[in-house]
């Protein structure tokens, strides 16, 4: 499983990270980076869920 970011969408709201601070971190720039690629079926809800909260829907779930 993968996640993608439109860094050209996001606009930093930070929901992402209120989810899963590991996964994701709002930089300075306003835009959210990802800490981490490796991604486990344990991960998925909360994928799930960053995706859905995205008000910009600037993230995306393959797999």
């Amino acid at each position: 499983m993968k996640i993608q970011v439109d860094t050209n969408a996001c606009v930093g709201t930070g929901f992402c990270e209120a989810i899963r601070s590991d996964i994701f971190e709002v930089g300075d720039d306003g835009v959210v980076t990802l800490l981490t690629e490796e991604f486990t079926e344990a991960d998925r809800a909360d994928l799930e869920d960053a995706v859905a909260q995205c008000p910009m829907g600037a993230l995306y779930l393959e797999g």
